[in-house]
């Protein structure tokens, strides 16, 4: 099937609109490229699930978690199968953002400038075909 999921654009502007005060916080910091020129959207649908805050271009995905992802069998699955689609999956706790927002900033921003290019070129120069 071709063209939008209308059930995943439902799902995750519905995401959107009920965030955490610790996500809508961290998104006001990230949004419109503020930290580094890096670009985040919140939200978004990968895979079956949906993530919190994701950088595509630096493949690197923000789960903002209260208490209740503390060692989560769920989540542990969750982060394999993203980190198979080669993203990274860091996870910050719903206090930090709120209590430590800056020391959370440098962090991400620190994981950011680290990462490397998600997808290189091959040496040829053309991408491969399917």
């Amino acid at each position: 099937m071709r063209g939008p999921d209308t059930r995943s654009i439902v799902r995750a502007r519905s995401l959107r609109q009920h965030g955490t005060r610790a996500e809508w916080v961290l998104w006001l910091e990230l949004r419109d490229r503020r930290l580094g020129g890096f670009k985040f959207a919140r939200q978004q649908p990968i895979g079956p699930y949906f993530v919190d805050l994701v950088c595509r271009k630096q493949h690197l995905i923000v789960e903002v978690d209260g208490g209740q992802h503390a060692d989560n069998a769920a989540d542990r699955k969750r982060d394999a199968y993203l980190g198979a689609l080669g993203y990274r999956v860091i996870r910050v706790w719903n206090n930090d953002v709120l209590a430590n927002t800056e020391g959370v900033l440098q962090m991400l921003k620190s994981e950011l400038e680290s990462a490397p290019h998600p997808a290189p070129l091959p040496a040829r120069g053309e991408r491969e075909r399917c």
